[in-house]
């Protein structure tokens, strides 16, 4: 009796923890867009500080860029 209701309380806490855990949207376009951004931010940050500030510029935009698909993924999880 008490093995049998310890496993339905180990079911029923599984149970749960599958209907509460927030599902993500599989995204592999936009995951890979990120990664893309991610590695064009680390060329940018190797590359040579002679750009006229148009290197400095370019990191800002890939960071925006960046924040743009964090936000809209976390939009499609919600």
């Amino acid at each position: 009796m008490k093995t049998t209701l310890t496993r339905s309380a180990l079911a029923l806490a599984a149970l749960l923890a599958v209907f509460t855990v927030p599902a993500h949207a599989d995204q592999p376009h936009m995951d890979a867009a990120l990664n893309y951004l991610q590695q064009a931010k680390a060329e940018l940050q190797q590359a040579e500080h002679n750009k006229g500030g148009w290197r400095v510029e370019a990191i800002k935009q890939v960071d925006a860029a960046i924040q743009s698909i964090q936000n809209g993924k976390a939009a499609a999880d919600s």
